[in-house]
């Protein structure tokens, strides 16, 4: 008697995405500050390289 995998890569895949997910809705407003202030950086560094 053969078990038949196929759907296992997809299962799991989707799990991964739920996991994530979750991360990203639980660590939603640390992510937004860390990409306001790198985004900050990067404006202030480029004006000074341009000027």
């Amino acid at each position: 008697m053969k078990i038949d995998n196929k759907g296992m890569g997809t299962v799991e895949i989707i799990l991964i995405i739920v996991v994530l997910i979750g991360l990203v809705l639980i660590f939603k407003t640390q992510i937004m500050e860390l990409a306001t202030s790198v985004f900050e950086k990067i404006s202030v560094d480029s004006n000074s390289i341009l000027s």
